[in-house]
């Protein structure tokens, strides 16, 4: 876990993953760039790798993560992602463990230590309650908690699994940021969630599928604003 990683809760996650390809995902970089300003939240934007180097030049506001990378060192490793090219490129940390880039338990550790040793965040995707107190012990920056039933589906996960994923993973490390991802696809969703009690949420499809992408994020991120203010009060 890194100390002095500064993104704070409440806090958006969004991944283009591969629905968009060049000036699409820049485009949306900087709308999500605008959002992050306009409301003050911070933004967490997973972009494909080829992509990090532009997008991390043209935001100001927005953290800019790597979808995944390999535990390596640098030398041999042809079309591995190496953890100090993500650095150079301009990356803030690093996405592990989504459920269409599964890694072992035994990789995942190894893979966040690299990331330490490099200095980029971490953000790991776990499936259920048990996994994702499995990874609390790994110290991750962030954990993911998002059942892999409802990516994509526009379906949330209930308010239940919502509280017990955060008391799961705070339990065992209290420092660990817990984000509530999957089936996020409108700005009521994004209230909800964090009304319940999230430290942070995000999307992708919802986005990306989104008739007017900018839009979209402009009602999500103030869903993020409205409902962490009314919390606080």
């Amino acid at each position: 876990m890194l100390k002095n990683f500064p993104l704070k809760p409440p806090f958006f996650e969004i991944g283009p993953k591969s629905y968009l390809v060049g000036d699409e995902i820049l485009e949306l970089a900087l709308a999500a760039d605008i959002a992050a300003e306009k409301y003050g939240i911070d933004i967490i934007f997973t972009t494909p790798v080829v992509d990090i180097r532009r997008v991390a030049q043209a935001v100001k506001h927005l953290f800019v993560f790597a979808p995944h990378m390999e535990p390596i060192e640098p030398g041999r490793g042809l079309a591995d992602i190496l953890p100090e090219s993500l650095v150079a490129a301009g990356a803030h940390g690093v996405m592990l463990n989504h459920c269409e880039k599964p890694l072992s338990f035994s990789v995942l550790a190894k893979t966040i230590r690299r990331a330490e040793e490099v200095g980029l965040a971490t953000i790991v995707c776990a499936d259920s309650i048990a996994e994702a107190s499995a990874v609390a012990h790994l110290s991750p920056d962030i954990i993911v908690a998002e059942p892999t039933e409802l990516i994509g589906t526009g379906n949330p996960s209930d308010m239940s699994y919502v509280q017990a994923s955060i008391e799961a993973v705070k339990k065992i490390d209290s420092d660990i940021l817990v984000l509530q991802g999957a089936g996020i696809s409108c700005g009521e969703d994004v209230y909800r969630v964090i009304g319940t009690g999230a430290e942070a949420t995000g999307s992708s499809s919802g986005i990306v599928k989104a008739p007017d992408r900018a839009k979209m994020i402009d009602e999500m991120i103030g869903a993020v604003r409205r409902a962490w203010d009314e919390r606080r009060k």
